[in-house]
């Protein structure tokens, strides 16, 4: 194996293992909440401010964590990421009081938003242009597994919640050293550096500069309206089932396969993109997510809720999937995390909207039908949106795509 392809494995290895920390991290709240909510006496109102906590937390840390990255390196800021994220989660399993358990939920939000943007970047850095969608997918599949070992692990200490915490932040503070000793910076940062590309660009010149608005628009609409279906599903589709008639046992199952749905949709996404015309690529995903959302809001027995499920926790995921793989040819390289971690952010608020959006809709008196029917404008807008980066950024396909370098 030649340097550059040994630099660009230990990149995605070392990058996958820190998505699956990150993976554990962001569910740790919701796998401990029996415990917090016992230990701390939280009534539901609490109970989400604490969940709230930690999205908040993701908004501005994504996009500062892209911002300051595009300055002084993606290593050094996805190094003090999962430091920060690891300090705090550790620090969850101590507090006393629910002010301080609301401050580190926000500190370990900060932490873990600044994380993404920068491996999305380094992983799309570290190899060509032809395995840029692979790179990115083998990366992110470490975190729908780091939340299922979330659940492993709050099944396995159902009584000691604090152990998730614990885990949660001991993992991230043993890796750091793997990082500092291993992980390469970006050589297209460096060799942007070496230019003196970076630093110079103001954030509106980065996002919107050199005929780059309409893209910057596009991919944020995809992001929001995309990541309000995932994170909606994520926090609703139990109860939603429950309100179709479904046992708890049945609800259960159907969320274990959506999320094994999504393990598999999280490779599925970058690998189509790599091999495959990115238009038909969207097309596929967007109308399947659309199916298996109707499919969820019609099927009536057991079976076919089960691969409707499957279907949507593959497809929202591949979908997902595909916005990060479009994000980094879409930049420059001395702006590249500026405008992946603000595509992030925005993306962020989708995942605030969804699950406050699906409550409204639920409290109003509408039933799953109501919801799902009101995610599906936002999916086509979505698809629209995606369409117009591949034909104005990327090419007639990702597989053809021309990074700005």
């Amino acid at each position: 194996m030649d340097r550059p392809a040994r630099r660009a494995t230990l990149t995605i290895a070392l990058c996958f293992i820190v998505a699956l920390i990150e993976g554990f991290d962001l569910q740790s709240a919701g796998t401990a909440a029996a415990g917090l909510r016992q230990t701390f006496a939280l009534d539901p109102r609490m109970m989400g401010w604490v969940f709230s906590a930690g999205i908040i937390g993701l908004l501005p840390g994504a996009f500062f964590g892209g911002w300051i990255a595009d300055r002084i390196g993606r290593k050094k800021i996805l190094i003090a990421a999962v430091l920060l994220f690891g300090v705090f989660s550790l620090s969850t399993a101590y507090v006393e009081h629910f002010s301080s358990l609301l401050l580190v939920r926000f500190m370990t939000g900060l932490g873990l938003g600044a994380a993404l943007p920068n491996l999305i970047a380094l992983c799309a850095e570290a190899v060509g242009e032809q395995r840029r969608g692979t790179a990115i997918s083998v990366m992110y599949a470490g975190v729908p597994l780091g939340g299922a070992l979330a659940a492993v692990v709050a099944m396995l200490f159902g009584e000691h919640w604090q152990m998730t915490f614990f885990i949660g932040g001991l993992a991230p503070l043993l890796v750091v050293p793997l990082m500092l000793l291993w992980l390469p910076e970006s050589s297209a940062f460096r060799q942007a550096q070496g230019d003196g590309a970076s630093s110079r660009s103001s954030t509106v010149q980065a996002l919107f500069g050199e005929g780059r608005g309409r893209t910057t628009l596009a991919l944020w609409l995809s992001y929001f309206f995309t990541l309000t279906v995932m994170y909606m599903l994520l926090n609703w589709l139990p109860s939603l089932l429950l309100e179709q008639g479904f046992s708890k046992p049945q609800a259960g199952l159907v969320q274990m396969l959506f999320n094994i749905g999504g393990a598999l949709g999280s490779l599925l996404g970058g690998l189509l993109l790599d091999r495959c015309n990115g238009v038909k690529v969207v097309l596929f995903v967007y109308a399947g997510l659309l199916s298996a959302l109707a499919g969820v809001g019609l099927s009536v027995g057991i079976v076919p809720m089960a691969i409707a499920g499957f279907a949507a926790g593959l497809f929202v995921m591949a979908a997902q999937l595909v916005l990060y793989a479009l994000a980094p040819p879409s930049y420059p390289t001395a702006v590249r995390a500026t405008g992946v971690g603000a595509a992030v952010a925005i993306g962020r608020l989708g995942s605030v909207a969804g699950p406050l959006a699906a409550g409204q809709i639920l409290a109003a008196g509408g039933g799953t039908t109501a919801v799902l029917l009101a995610t599906s404008p936002g999916l086509v807008v979505a698809t629209l949106a995606v369409l117009s980066v591949i034909r104005y950024s990327a090419g007639p396909g990702l597989g053809a795509a021309k990074s700005v370098v």
